[in-house]
């Protein structure tokens, strides 16, 4: 479920451009990996609550991730739990394998970011692209080279600029993780700006405010993932019927923390899933 949820899978696909991140390798890919399976595998089996995937203070690295996420006093191959003491690597929006996935090759993609989080963890997906959207901007002699600054002359355009509204502030503020999830504070010699405003119009400037932002309506995310795990579990997508059940399954697991268990409960006992749905014989009336 994780794997098709967050897109763990697609890292097994995904290849940084070897100029711009000469460091990457396939250990590290694997090593993304396997933080992420053991991450949101201690989330089911210690039966925390799903919003611990947004704030929990700790991870799993073995030494070759721990020196990529600079932590210190981590030698060997092998995985082991270590608390994050910086509040920008907690949960899921510091993990390098979900910074990279949502990356393209050769530098971040606001626009990629922000529409996962939309998708993955708000449940707004925004509408699709005009059918014919201008290129973003290369990075030529003279123009200007930060991302930000090559976005905002590619939202310039009316056909770009409703869309990019909404998922430009929140992939924005995730910049200061290159496309390998490496913290910086400048790109191309200026200094990161991750500031913005959300659809709501509540400002904000970061990754640690960007999660708290999200997390003010905990039923939105906690929501999303009842609709995901619901999809996962009937093997069809989520339907305007359906909603009742994913409704009730939220309430449930409200108060009980939104452990991961009440819902997982919810889901199994919910009439979209103790019933299947006739199917109809089209040689019959």
């Amino acid at each position: 479920f994780a794997g098709q949820w967050l897109q763990i899978r697609n890292l097994r696909s995904t290849t940084p451009d070897k100029n711009d991140f000469p460091d990457f390798d396939d250990n590290l890919r694997q090593a993304f990996e396997r933080e992420l399976e053991l991450f949101f595998g201690s989330i089911v089996t210690e039966d925390r609550s799903v919003l611990d995937l947004m704030t929990a203070d700790y991870t799993f690295v073995n030494e070759r991730l721990a020196k990529h996420y600079r932590i210190p006093n981590v030698y060997g191959p092998d995985f082991r739990r270590v608390t994050v003491t910086e509040n920008a690597r907690k949960g899921l929006l510091g993990k390098g394998g979900i910074l990279l996935v949502t990356s393209h090759a050769d530098r971040t993609s606001p626009v990629v970011r922000g529409k996962w989080i939309l998708d993955n963890l708000v449940g707004t997906p925004p509408p699709p692209p005009p059918p014919v959207v201008p290129p973003f901007p290369e990075e030529t002699p003279g123009a200007p080279k930060t991302v930000r600054a090559r976005m905002e002359l590619h939202r310039a355009s009316p056909a770009c600029a409703g869309c990019h509204k909404v998922m430009d502030p929140i992939g924005l503020a995730l910049e200061n993780y290159d496309a390998v999830g490496v913290w910086r504070t400048q790109e191309a010699g200026q200094p990161i700006d991750a500031s913005g405003e959300l659809a709501d119009g509540s400002k904000i400037n970061g990754v640690v405010e960007l999660r708290d932002s999200l997390l003010k309506r905990p039923e939105l995310l906690v929501g999303t993932m009842t609709e995901k795990l619901l999809t996962y579990a009937l093997g069809r997508s989520v339907e305007a019927d359906d909603m009742p059940a994913v409704r009730t399954v939220l309430r449930g697991a409200a108060a009980d923390n939104y452990r991961f268990s009440s819902l997982v409960r919810g889901i199994v006992t919910s009439v979209p899933f103790q019933v299947r749905r006739a199917e109809t014989d089209p040689g019959t009336n």
